[in-house]
């Protein structure tokens, strides 16, 4: 057995696949299990009882981390003049204007989060075949549309995430690396899901919360006790 198998079923030894942890503890468990040769991302999983396919019950959103991510994200943007400055100043790695959606259509696209001035819609509007299906495409309701790009940048270095609904109701994130202290994970994770709770959607019926689970980059997940992430 190769010796990241190995690693994932010593760690699976050591946790109660039935249990739902607190998330202290679960946090405990999953740095203790973090044992690859790279720092793991922690990463969170959501089952929310909801139908996605239906408008009144999408759930998509921007949380801002406040520990970060632990990982750096490239930035793109769309923008003239003063505004492409201004985002230059902000930490921006990419910006420009037709000659960035030419360089997006033949297929360059590195970075992360898009971001674009009202002005520049009419250009990046053409890119939504592309970029849409990444979950790249800037959105006024995302905050990634705006006048203030330096602010939108600064926001996504800092640690600011997306998260949206998959099909079957799930939300994915990583809230963090392995490396960072048990307080700084759990204060990402109650963050994430304040932010989750915070978007509920007018359509949602019951309990909007189903499972929930913690898990590194080479481990097991456990399962977390949603009363311990409420309040």
């Amino acid at each position: 057995m190769p010796a990241a198998g190995k690693r994932h079923r010593a760690a699976a030894e050591k946790i109660d696949r039935n249990a739902h942890y607190d998330v202290g503890e679960a946090v405990k468990v999953i740095k203790a299990g973090a044992t690859a040769k790279f720092d793991e991302t922690v990463e969170l999983a959501i089952n929310l009882n909801i139908d996605p396919r239906h408008a009144d019950q999408m759930v998509r959103g921007m949380v801002a981390l406040p520990h970060g991510t632990g990982k750096s994200t490239r930035v793109a943007v769309f923008a003239k003049g003063d505004k492409a400055e201004e985002a230059k100043a902000a930490g921006a790695d990419l910006v420009g204007a037709e000659e960035l959606a030419e360089r997006v259509q033949k297929g360059d696209i590195e970075f992360d989060r898009c971001v674009a001035s009202p002005d520049m819609m009419a250009v990046v509007g053409r890119l939504g075949k592309i970029l849409g299906p990444r979950g790249l495409m800037p959105n006024p309701k995302l905050g990634t549309v705006t006048p203030n790009v330096a602010e939108a940048v600064k926001a996504a270095k800092g640690g600011q995430i997306e998260f949206r609904a998959e099909k079957a109701g799930i939300v994915h994130a990583g809230v963090g690396k392995a490396s960072f202290s048990e307080e700084a994970l759990e204060e990402n994770i109650r963050a994430f899901i304040d932010a989750i709770n915070k978007a509920k959607p007018s359509g949602a019926k019951g309990s909007y919360l189903g499972r929930v689970s913690l898990s590194s980059t080479m481990g097991p997940g456990l399962k977390l006790n949603v009363s311990s992430l409420v309040g």
